[in-house]
Order: structure tokens, then C-alpha cells, then sequence
């Protein structure tokens, strides 16, 4: 199993593995323009159709494939949101919209959701989207015997169904606000049905098609004739590479092999600003880093103990030794500034030694020993982390022991078993997606084994309450929960950084996912093609 995505988790059918993911961020520089984009202005440029693309990927695997439910690293769900439809998409502003659904309406219970399907889609077959389509390739993921990476995205379904051929009714197992987001989910392309069943052998109804790809080493496509959006897929064709070694993925940039890379290395990446024909894009979202603490095991299940931890972080030097400025300060709690949710009036945590000495105190502790686990497996740069928080943490009275564990077992054998550890997570692009994955008290991947009756009660009632006013106030309550009695410590988010040869154009940059929500392909163009 590849080694880049947080994704890999027990419940999608595969367990989490290595992943030594290049840090990224963004937000503080003071070359950063309010969007978080170097070189926006000066890249922008009317669109224009020609040329053959290539983009040097910091992942990639052998073991990838075709099969939507199985994308788990950043090149193959790059490959898939360019040669796949879905039925929604969320912009550069964050805005969800219909894609392959035109439309769709919801009860006031918010349980039954209608999707009126786009007409005239074509799918690289020659074959129309139809209502069976959609039906075939959302069942692919659901059922006890799916191994697909989405079944825990799609479990909110009790049934899906056909109601003529344009239209898709989805009954939800209870009210879910913002079911329609999940939909735009890198796993749930929308692939013609065949038999009954989703053809997952790589036809989309995306602006690529297949041309070949060698799993692990690149994959490439060609412009499909018959998109339905007239302003996308400006390229003739692409090529993704998978480039894994951050030194050759550069390289490859800076002598003109590739013309875009993600993931660049932050500690040479003021190198790459030197260069005139070079853009960074440094972009705000909802990736952060974390240091998981097991509410379940004594002294960390009292809350005052994990206060005096949260305290005990310079959250500044993490951002500006770690990040090299590229990102934000954490606030104990997973939603991102760029989320529609974010508490923006909750004070800001501090680095502030005798709080946490008042906190052990509160405790009953004079002091604390404390063992902390780390492999850059988390993230890069998660052992340099633990070694600063272990500095930082004996001004407070806290004695940290930094244990370097081992890279190729770390998911294994560290997350969600040792009590302290480092970790990190991609983000979801809503505040109920990542509440749900990560801090409900039955989540599979609840790292600090955390529970509170209270944000468990706020979590059902905002998932089901279309008002976005009320949706606000109960979000912003949790948030709170969660950083002052959370089991994970949260300094920093981290951005997503990429490099890319002045010669493309683009516009806005989308912050849901990665390389502009994984539709760079899609949406960026020549700018002297």
C-alpha cells in the first residue's frame, strides 16, 4: 500500500501505512496575497487550448488502481479527478456546485436528497449519463464486504435510487446538512454501470481520457473531444509523473522536464522563489499537524493534564522553524481558517509555561514525565517537532522523552496505540466530515480515544440543521470543546505548497484538496500555448 495518504485506515479495508509526506504551508509570509497565492496576478491570462502538460507528483504505487474506491495516495486521486466525473464540485472559493448533477433539493428533515442529473453527458464510451450510472457507482463503495477507501463516506446512505432516467433520490439514514460536499469525494466518480455494476476500468466522463499509465511510475491522457464544459481541460494532453524524492522532483521543475510539482521542500523552497521563471503556490486549507494524547490512559485522561501539554508548545517557533512561515498557528481543535464554520473570536492558545505549571498543578502534579513518540513517518519534520516541544516543555515543569520510533511500522505499531505520539491529518473540506472522522466519540480514527457527551450532542443536532446561523453557534461551541478538553494537541497548519513554470496560467486556487482540489489538469491552461 502506497505511503502518502492519511487515508489508509482499518475501516476503508486497508491499514495505515508509512508515510513521509513533505511538509507545506502557507498564510504568513508577507508575499502571500489574501488568497494565499504567489505570482497570482502576474499569472493571470485568458485560457487557450494546445500543449502537453507534465506534473511531477510526490507519490504514487505499484499497487494503485482504476478502481475509484481504491485511490489512496495524491497521483492517483490527481488521475482520477481529471478523467472522472462527480456529481458535485466545490470552486476556488470554497463554493459547493452541481457538476454531473444539475441540480438538487433536500427535505426539511434534511434525510431525502433529489439530484436532477445533467443531460447530454457523455462518458468516454460514447455511452449518456443516466440515473443507473450514478446508482451503480455510489453502491460500488457501500455494503459490509466493501474494501473501497469511501465506505465510511457513504455508510450516511439507506438506500440509493433511480427515479427515472435523470434522476437520483438518496434517503439518508438520519438528517446530514452537508451530505451533497461528500459527494465530491476524490473515491466517488461517477463511471458508467455495466451489468448492474460500475465499470471501474478507468472510463469517466471527466476532460481526460486514459492513455497509458504504469502504476507507480506515470500515467498520461488525452483531451476528451466530447466534455461538457467548454471552460475546462485546456490542455491537449498530461502526463503525471510519480516523483517521490523531492530532490529530483525539483530538479525536474528547474531544467524543464515537468512544468508543476507539488509538495516542494520547505527548507530550499526560498531557493525556488529566486527564480524568475518559477511560481510557489502557497495555499491555505485544512491540513495540520497534531500530537495525539489517550484521554483513556491516566494522567493524560484528566483534562488539566492535557491543558498543561497545550500550553507547554511554542506554537510560533513550530511555524516558523518547521513550516519556514508557510502555514498557521493551531488552536487545539481541526477546523481550518478557510472553513465556512471557523470560530474566528476564539482566543488564540499561547505558549505560556506557568499556565501549564497551574494546570499540573490543578492536577495534583508538581511535575510530569512523559514519554513522546516520533518518526517523520507522521510528517517531515515530526522528529524535530518532538524535540522542540520537548525544550519547550521543560520551562513548565514537563519533562518529555523524545522516542524515536521506526518509519516502516509507525502506522502500525504507534497510531492510535502508544498514549503520545506525533501525527497529523489531511483535513475534510467540512467541519461535520472531519468532527465525525476523527473526534465523535465511535470514530475509528478518534486518535486521543476522546469522548464528551456534549459535543457528541451538538455533533447529531448540527448535522441534521439546515440553518447556517445555528449551524455557526454549534460549531463554534464544539470547537471550543474540543481545544480545551480534546485529547490532541494542535499547533500548526500546515499549506500546501507546489512549484510550477511561469508558462501556465490559472486562476484562483481551490483549497479543498491539493494541486487546486486535484483539478489542476482540469483548470490550469499554456498561457503562450
Amino acid at each position: 500500500m502506497n505511503n502518502w495518504d492519511e487515508r489508509l485506515k482499518p475501516d476503508a479495508g486497508v491499514s495505515r501505512r508509512t508515510l513521509l509526506k513533505t511538509a507545506a504551508g502557507a498564510g504568513a509570509l508577507a508575499l502571500a496575497s489574501s488568497s494565499g497565492i504567489y505570482g497570482a496576478v502576474a499569472q493571470a491570462s485568458q485560457p487557450k487550448k494546445g500543449g502537453h502538460f507534465k506534473i511531477g507528483v510526490g507519490a504514487g504505487a505499484t499497487s494503485d488502481s482504476l478502481d475509484p474506491g481504491s485511490f489512496a495516495n495524491q497521483f492517483i486521486e490527481l488521475y482520477g479527478k481529471t478523467i472522472h466525473g462527480y456529481l458535485t464540485s466545490i470552486d476556488a472559493d470554497g463554493k459547493l456546485n452541481g457538476e454531473l448533477a444539475e441540480s438538487w433539493d433536500v427535505s426539511k428533515d434534511a434525510k431525502t436528497y433529489t439530484f436532477k442529473l445533467r443531460s447530454g453527458v457523455e462518458f468516454h464510451n460514447g455511452k449518456t449519463l443516466s440515473a443507473e450510472d450514478v446508482v451503480a457507482s455510489i453502491n460500488h463503495h457501500r455494503g459490509e464486504d466493501s474494501k473501497s477507501g469511501a465506505k465510511t463516506i457513504v455508510d450516511p446512505i439507506d438506500d440509493v435510487r433511480a427515479d427515472g432516467t435523470g434522476t437520483v433520490v438518496f434517503t439518508l439514514k438520519s438528517g446530514y446538512a452537508d451530505f451533497p460536499y461528500l459527494l465530491e469525494d476524490f473515491h466517488l466518480a461517477i463511471v458508467p454501470a455495466k451489468d448492474g455494476k460500475a465499470d471501474i476500468s478507468g472510463v469517466g466522463a471527466g476532460g481526460y481520457v486514459v492513455d497509458k499509465i504504469d502504476f507507480g511510475v506515470k500515467g498520461s491522457g488525452k483531451r476528451f473531444a466530447n466534455y461538457w464544459k467548454k471552460d475546462a481541460a485546456w490542455f491537449d494532453s498530461f502526463e503525471a509523473l510519480a516523483i517521490q524524492d523531492v530532490t529530483a522532483r525539483t530538479n525536474a521543475l528547474t531544467t524543464g522536464q515537468i512544468h508543476a510539482m507539488d509538495r516542494t521542500d520547505l527548507k530550499t523552497v526560498h531557493l525556488l522563489e529566486r527564480n524568475k521563471n518559477l511560481e510557489i503556490l502557497s495555499i491555505a486549507g485544512t491540513q495540520f499537524y497534531c500530537t495525539p494524547t489517550d484521554c483513556a490512559v491516566a494522567p493524560l485522561s484528566n483534562p488539566d493534564v492535557r491543558l498543561a501539554l497545550k500550553y507547554a508548545i511554542d506554537r510560533q517557533q513550530l511555524l516558523d522553524t518547521l513550516l519556514h512561515g508557510h502555514g498557521k498557528l493551531g488552536n487545539d481543535h481541526p477546523i481550518g481558517t478557510t472553513n465556512r464554520f471557523f470560530a474566528k473570536d476564539l482566543e488564540q492558545r499561547q505558549f505560556d509555561p506557568d499556565k501549564a505549571r497551574f494546570h499540573l498543578k490543578k492536577a495534583g502534579l508538581s511535575e510530569l514525565n512523559i514519554d513522546l513518540s516520533a518518526a517523520d513517518a507522521a510528517f517531515a519534520g515530526a522528529v524535530d517537532t518532538a524535540e522542540i516541544y520537548q525544550q519547550n516543555a521543560a520551562k513548565a515543569g514537563i519533562n518529555i522523552k523524545v522516542v524515536r520510533e521506526p518509519n516502516d511500522s509507525y502506522w502500525d505499531s504507534v497510531w492510535l496505540k502508544k498514549p503520545f505520539y506525533t501525527s497529523y491529518w489531511l483535513g475534510r473540506p467540512t467541519a461535520d466530515w472531519m468532527f465525525s472522522q476523527g473526534y465523535a466519540a465511535d470514530a475509528a480514527w478518534n486518535q486521543g480515544h476522546w469522548k464528551n457527551a456534549r459535543f457528541n450532542e451538538l455533533l447529531l443536532a448540527a448535522r441534521s440543521e439546515l440553518d447556517d446561523a445555528k449551524r455557526l453557534t454549534m460549531y463554534t461551541e464544539m470547537q471550543s470543546i474540543v481545544r480545551d478538553d480534546g485529547g490532541e494537541v494542535i499547533p500548526v497548519f500546515a499549506n500546501n505548497v507546489s512549484a510550477l513554470s511561469r508558462k501556465i496560467g490559472h486562476n484562483k486556487i481551490a483549497s479543498n484538496w491539493d494541486l487546486d482540489g486535484f483539478r489542476c489538469v482540469e483548470r490550469w491552461w499554456f498561457a503562450d500555448a
